[in-house]
């Protein structure tokens, strides 16, 4: 059985404070992508998990994981051999890691008809991480409190994206640390953005960009290109992604991008998903 994790972008994203229990009160506006990575999920005589990224293959990946807590939740036997097949790359504010979980959790009760219920998913997710909530239904999302309250939203329209990363990453955690320190910087690059009907919008550029600069100037790049509506990071870095106009070839910007800006650049075009089924 195949199950696909997808990406997301967040479309706005505000930090409210930091909370007593070390974690931050946010407010964001996600939406799934079409990149996704696939979990191939087959009987085995044992737990097994196989990732052809050596960094990624450990007991620790949050696959394992999450397989763990399904296992533990429905007392089944974890007879099962997981094989993740990564695109989404690591380090981006894509929530890769997460949508793996979440795509764990899903098939696992898809291939053993374990039938918990999406309450029940919900709640082993929130133990994984903040972001794992949202990836089981895949739906565009408001995500309140740490970012474990999710709330179906809509979009308009599916949105063209052309998504540009550097080869390295950001710890999200250093991202979330810096954000009280930096919250007062005022510079036009973190003005929010109008287009498509949306406010784009991001509190965690400054604390990033601050430390990151390569990124601040992919962003305002790509705010001048002519055949780019908004410019904006996804999460905590260090995926810059643009939203296209109408008829645009991403595929002409990106490489534009590696030439001007940097040849090693990890770059994809994708849309948003805008109405997968929601199970409420």
């Amino acid at each position: 059985m195949e199950e696909s994790a997808h990406a997301k972008v967040n479309l706005f994203l505000r930090v409210l404070r930091r909370r007593e229990d070390g974690f931050h009160e946010i407010e964001t506006l996600i939406a799934p992508i079409t990149l996704h990575d696939s979990l191939a999920i087959e009987p085995a005589d044992r737990l097994e998990f196989h990732c052809e990224e050596p960094g990624l293959a450990g007991a620790d990946n949050l696959v394992v994981r999450a397989a763990r807590a399904f296992f533990a939740k429905t007392k089944r036997e974890p007879k099962v051999r997981l094989t993740l097949r990564k695109k989404i790359p690591h380090g981006a504010g894509l929530g890769g890691g997460s949508s793996d979980a979440a795509a764990t959790l899903r098939g696992l009760n898809r291939f053993f008809e374990a039938e918990l219920s999406n309450k029940t998913l919900c709640s082993l997710a929130a133990e994984l991480g903040s972001d794992v909530p949202f990836f089981l239904n895949e739906t565009v999302a408001t995500c309140s409190g740490r970012g474990e309250i999710v709330m179906p939203a809509s979009l308009p329209a599916s949105l063209n994206l052309l998504l540009l990363k550097p080869e390295f990453g950001v710890p999200s955690v250093r991202a979330y640390s810096r954000w009280q320190a930096t919250r007062e910087l005022a510079s036009t690059m973190y003005e929010s953005q109008k287009f498509a009907d949306i406010t784009w919008v991001n509190d965690l550029e400054r604390p990033v960009f601050e430390k990151f600069i390569f990124l601040a100037q992919m962003k305002s790049w790509l705010r001048v290109q002519p055949e780019v509506g908004a410019a904006l990071m996804s999460g905590s870095g260090s995926a810059i992604f643009a939203v296209l106009r109408s008829n645009v070839d991403g595929d002409l910007i990106a490489q534009r991008a590696k030439s001007e800006l940097d040849a090693e650049l990890w770059w994809c075009v994708c849309e948003t998903i805008v109405s997968p089924q929601y199970s409420g």
